[in-house]
Formats: C-alpha cells, sequence, structure tokens
C-alpha cells in the first residue's frame, strides 16, 4: 500500500515540498505520496488526526501552525523543543513526534553545499522570530565560537539568546549596537519578503565570510546586496536550506538519504 505523506499549511499554494519529496521518492523507487492540504484556522489538530486515521505516516507542517503542531505532540524532539515550534511531524506506535529541521537544514546548507564550516565562527542572526530560535541549537551543535542575535526589541532577543542556557556563548543586542568582526550573517527577518533589509549597519558586513538570506527565490535582496556592497566574500539565499530541510525530513520518515543538489540548481534564483 502506498505511504502517504503530506504538508499542511495556510496558505499551502506556494509550497515546494510536493515537488521536492515526489523527486526524493523517485531517486529511492519509494511507493509514497505526498499531497499539500490547505488547513483552515482552528482545524489544525482534528486534521492531523483525521489524517492518521486515513494512514498518513508523516507531515510538514507550515506557517501558522508550526507552533500548534510542537504543542500537541507527545513527544518533541530537541530541536523543535528549543523554538517551541515543529516543521515535521512523525506518527509512530500511536505517538506523534515532532522535530524541527530549518536551523538543522541551515547548516547543512552552509557546510555542504557552499564550503563554509561554521565551526569557530562568529555568527549573528538578525531578527529573534522563529528563525532565529530554530537555528540556535544546529548551529551550536556545529561548534560556532559565539552567536549574536540582534533585533529591535533587545528584550525579545535576550530572551532567544537564553534558550540555551550555558550551552554556548549566545549573547543579544540592539542593531545599533553591531560592530565589525562576524564570520557569517544570517537573516531570519521577514524584511526580504517585503523588499526591505533589516537595520544592519554596514560595518557589520566588513570582513565577513558568507551572508545568508533565509528567503528565498527573491533575488539579490535589499539584505545580500548590502553584503554585497561591503565585500562579503560569498552570498547566498535560503533555497539550499528548503531543500536540505526537506531531505533531513525525508531520511527521518524513510532511512534514505536523497540527493540535493540538482534540485537546489533547478529552484535557484540568480543573485544578480
Amino acid at each position: 500500500m502506498t505511504d502517504r505523506y503530506a504538508v499542511f499549511g495556510n496558505p499551502i499554494a506556494q509550497t515546494k515540498s510536493p515537488k521536492l519529496h515526489t523527486a526524493f521518492a523517485e531517486q529511492f523507487g519509494e511507493d509514497m505520496s505526498y499531497e499539500a492540504w490547505e488547513i483552515e484556522a482552528g482545524g489544525f489538530e482534528e486534521a492531523v488526526h483525521a489524517f492518521i486515521e486515513h494512514g498518513g505516516q508523516g507531515l510538514n507542517v507550515t506557517a501558522p501552525f508550526k507552533v500548534e503542531a510542537e504543542a500537541m505532540a507527545d513527544d518533541s524532539r530537541e530541536s523543535a523543543a528549543i523554538c517551541g515550534a515543529a516543521n515535521c511531524l512523525k506518527f509512530e506506535d500511536g505517538r506523534i513526534i515532532a522535530e524541527n529541521f530549518d536551523g538543522i537544514g541551515l547548516v547543512r546548507d552552509i557546510r555542504r553545499n557552499l564550503g563554509v564550516d561554521p565551526k569557530g565562527k562568529r555568527v549573528l542572526i538578525a531578527g529573534a522570530g522563529g528563525a532565529a530560535r530554530g537555528a540556535l541549537e544546529p548551529l551550536i551543535e556545529a561548534g560556532v565560537a559565539e552567536i549574536v542575535i540582534a533585533n529591535r526589541s533587545v528584550e525579545r532577543a535576550q530572551e532567544v539568546a537564553g534558550l540555551l542556557g550555558p550551552r554556548g556563548s549566545i549573547t543579544a543586542c540592539g542593531y545599533e549596537a553591531l560592530e565589525p568582526g562576524f564570520d557569517i550573517l544570517l537573516n531570519g527577518t521577514s524584511a526580504s519578503l517585503a523588499g526591505a533589509a533589516p537595520p544592519i549597519p554596514g560595518v557589520a558586513f566588513v570582513g565577513a565570510e558568507l551572508a545568508y538570506d533565509l528567503a528565498y527565490g527573491k533575488g539579490l535582496t535589499p539584505f545580500l546586496a548590502q553584503a554585497k556592497e561591503y565585500r562579503a566574500r560569498q552570498i547566498a539565499d535560503g533555497v539550499g536550506m528548503l531543500v536540505e530541510q526537506a531531505a533531513e525530513a525525508f531520511h527521518w520518515w524513510r532511512g534514505k538519504w536523497p540527493e540535493t543538489s540538482a534540485l537546489i540548481a533547478e529552484l535557484t534564483v540568480p543573485l544578480e
């Protein structure tokens, strides 16, 4: 019998998940289906249980249901528990298990596809939302030397910085306090979706090895344009993160690692 998977969200028309997982399944000849479902507000938990009852084995979860997905799980893995949100669910032995592969996919893209080893690096994360929360544990596990979270609300940045306790050097500040000395800059704000840039002073880009915008498919965003102006050695958007987090989910569900480079190349928009 065909194994069933899906992605739940609202809106859902923009999702690339069916394309990615169908391609992964074809690589291995896996007998699985993958659908995109638009779920009405207030109906997420009921829809998940209905999907399980009809043979569903796993789900990807996108906005606005990631927090609800983590909250309803019987078991939340560390990355999901830390950020209080899940982008992937697995159903085993009557239990719902939650994971968050966004940050894991980010680190895998930076290390494997962009050739930048995060170990020992000083990292700036712009924004203190879900993207920052999801990136913390994978970055610390990758051995970064320091993470600085910059946000308009320093209090909110401090809250996120405290999530891992003593496990790593994570500090918080306002944008105006940023100075040179970062190896990797990550834009985890939603500014690029509106054609704007986070208020990072140009000097923060000086000497950077990589500037990475977690948004994808927007071309040369204002954040990346600023990085280019201040001569960051490499710029990238989040298309690799998108594909790699999907590959992590597929491996979690199916136990096989799909090849990702062709899909990344296909989905990449030139940064010009």
